[in-house]
């Protein structure tokens, strides 16, 4: 089970200008600390004739568009093609993905977007990593802190994993699809081409082509 959640079942890195940052590391949430300085590492050395900075550390691609009433904070990379929309509030540590689409009022904090990841109505995204094409409906959003302020255990069929984090929302996988209003627990994990449906309370590792109805309920897709 523990191989399902590799990053390399979960996602295409060649779908992300953040290859790199994954070189050598086993399980997605292991770059969670990693994101801010590799910014600003990937950022001084992107082309000048493709990205701008607009800011300390927040490089945006020429071809994107932003919103005026979008809120950027550093460290930050938007790539091409991306849209950044009304009222967006980036808080810093983000890579926001070619063709990607952050909505109305979207909050991200430390994440990666891969290429055209969806996150377009009153999404929060904070902690977590969005594999190529996923996609969260309106109102859905990544918990990223337990209640009791432990640290964060990635748990699932025999397994527990300790991933030493205080704060870690979500890993969706390739293809992902997250239903409207939907809460993803600190620590879960959603295999690639999995369906989660709306208002869904989601906990833990869900296989990949798989769809989740409710806690309890998940079915293999045909």
């Amino acid at each position: 089970m523990s191989d399902s959640i590799r990053i390399s079942e979960l996602y295409n890195l060649q779908e992300t200008i953040a290859s790199d940052l994954f070189e050598g590391i086993v399980y997605p949430w292991e770059v969670l600390p990693k994101i801010h300085d590799f910014i600003i590492s990937l950022g001084e050395k992107l082309p000048e004739d493709i990205f701008e900075e607009r800011g300390e550390h927040i490089w945006v691609a020429k071809s994107a568009k932003v919103a005026p009433t979008a809120c950027l904070n550093g460290p930050l990379i938007i790539d091409e093609e991306a849209e950044i929309r009304h009222c967006a509030f980036v808080r810093g540590n983000a890579i926001v993905g070619k063709g990607a689409v952050v909505g109305n009022s979207t909050e991200l904090k430390n994440v990666v977007l891969f290429n055209k990841v969806q996150v377009p109505h009153y999404n929060y995204v904070g902690d977590s990593i969005l594999g190529f094409k996923a996609h969260m409906g309106a109102g859905s959003i990544t918990s990223n802190v337990k209640s009791d302020k432990t640290l964060v255990v990635v748990k699932g069929e025999g397994i527990s994993l300790e991933t030493g984090l205080k704060k870690m929302g979500a890993m969706l996988g390739d293809n992902v699809e997250v239903g409207c209003n939907s809460v993803l627990n600190p620590g879960t994990v959603i295999g690639r081409n999995t369906n989660i449906y709306p208002t869904s309370m989601v906990r833990g590792v869900v296989p990949a082509g798989s769809i989740h109805k409710k806690s309890g309920e998940i079915v293999k897709k045909y």
